[in-house]
């Protein structure tokens, strides 16, 4: 007779097609069959507690489960230490029952799940995997779609997550809380109604993630003026590397870093935000914003909230161009380049099509040891606006190029209103303002 040679007939979670050949790999090669557990593919019913005991006995034989293909309706499955996963990608689903979690670990260490379809099928769950004071875990390659929470939720936890597909989740793709040491990389999030990737703390603390190579789309708001809508968020979570992502269409920002110390956002693309593209804002200090690309958004780069304790940033080698007249989605954002206001540089940086100013340096009294040196900016109102309002700190402009501003190439403001069209003229009268080598055509 002929024997069955695809990879499904030898793998986990078939029907009685080739079963005996199937128990004699699973005993000779270490691999568990999932027909021996009460496991039918693609049956109506639900299959918690048979793959329960299948998790179960995986972790504690030492033996990597694998799933073949077809559908799996489980829920609230407890997984353990020392566990692997694995299923034929594009092929294994796992259907969310019950309006629980359909995976969840708590407190525990070695964990692996690979090459799974997670769909949760909009069931209330707060989160279609859930992961709880866990240590060296691994998610990769995984597909997760339709919750009715966030796509991975991870608290007070240390691992990766890898090569994941996650689409289609009312709150967040993934939401990190109170983690530490966290590698969030090479992603596809897409179709999120809150948040794409959430990194927050509840108290202001080392974090240390690291969000990188990840490709973001389609993130919407539910509500708030900032809080949700964003492609990356860091709140609260110091020492985090955010470099390398590829973001679009978000309602917010494409990266916003809310009360957080030593952030390093580098070299990102970002189009197609409706309000700031990329913010360091509220009580932050050592902001980094190097070498990112903002095409089309509301504002291009925010460094702002002085009044909360927001301070300490460079700004340098970006590119940011086609800024919107106005947002759709906050009113109180105006269109500028880049915005900044305490003890900042802000360097070599490219501005270009501008319905507003390209670089404003303060607001109001908001404005402390500033300095904007060697950017070129052209195609704005204003080409490079710094506060003179009373209570205004200094500011040195130098050797900046400007071309193209169509109502002042250097303005002194005080809030909104021009306070000087002609900084270089009226010089004398700002005592808080240093320029030179600065040039307008």
């Amino acid at each position: 007779m002929s024997l069955p040679t695809s990879r499904r007939a030898l793998l986990l979670g078939l029907g009685a097609t080739g079963f005996g050949l199937k128990s004699a790999v699973a005993k000779n090669t270490g691999m568990l069959d999932a027909a021996e557990f009460g496991m039918v593919a693609d049956s109506a019913s639900d299959q918690s507690e048979n793959f329960q005991r299948l998790v179960d006995y995986a972790a504690t034989s030492g033996k990597a489960l694998i799933l073949g293909g077809g559908t799996f309706r489980v829920g609230n499955i407890a997984l353990t230490s020392n566990l692997t996963i694995s299923g034929l990608r594009g092929a294994t689903l796992l259907k969310g029952y019950g309006g629980q979690p359909v995976l969840s670990a708590n407190r525990i260490k070695n964990l692996k799940i690979t090459d799974i379809l997670i769909d949760g099928a909009d069931i209330g769950a707060n989160n279609l995997l859930e992961i709880k004071q866990c240590r060296n875990f691994s998610l990769e390659a995984l597909e997760l779609i339709n919750s009715a929470g966030n796509g991975i939720g991870a608290t007070q936890c240390q691992g990766m997550i890898r090569n994941c597909t996650i689409s289609n989740i009312n709150q967040s793709a993934i939401h990190l809380q109170n983690s530490a040491s966290m590698i969030v990389s090479q992603n596809r999030i897409s179709n999120c109604a809150n948040g794409g990737i959430r990194v927050w703390r509840s108290e202001n603390g080392y974090d240390g993630t690291i969000v990188t190579n990840n490709r973001i789309s389609g993130i919407g708001s539910l509500s708030g003026n900032g809080q949700n809508g964003n492609g990356i968020n860091i709140f609260k979570a110091d020492n985090v590397i955010v470099a390398n992502n590829v973001i679009d269409n978000c309602n917010f920002s494409a990266i916003r870093a809310n009360s957080t110390n030593n952030t390093i956002i580098k070299a990102n693309q970002c189009s197609d935000c409706r309000e700031v593209a990329i913010f360091s804002e509220f009580a932050f200090t050592g902001s980094m914003i190097a070498g990112n690309i903002i095409d089309k958004a509301a504002a291009g780069i925010s460094i702002t909230n002085f009044n909360d304790g927001g301070r300490l940033a460079i700004c340098a080698n970006n590119i940011v161009r086609n800024i919107l007249p106005f947002s759709p989605t906050n009113p109180d954002t105006r269109p500028v380049g880049i915005f900044v206001e305490a003890d900042s540089a802000v360097s070599a940086n490219l501005v270009d099509n501008v319905p507003g100013t390209g670089i404003a340096l303060g607001w109001g009294p908001y404005l402390r040891n500033v300095m904007a040196a060697n950017n070129i900016v052209r195609q704005t109102e204003i080409g490079i606006a710094v506060s003179v309002a009373q209570g205004a700190g200094f500011a040195k402009i130098n050797g900046n190029m400007i071309s193209g501003a169509s109502r002042a190439a250097l303005a002194g403001t005080a809030w909104r209103d021009i306070v000087s069209a002609d900084l270089v003229m009226d010089a004398a009268r700002f005592a808080n303002i240093s320029l030179s080598n600065n040039s307008a055509n």
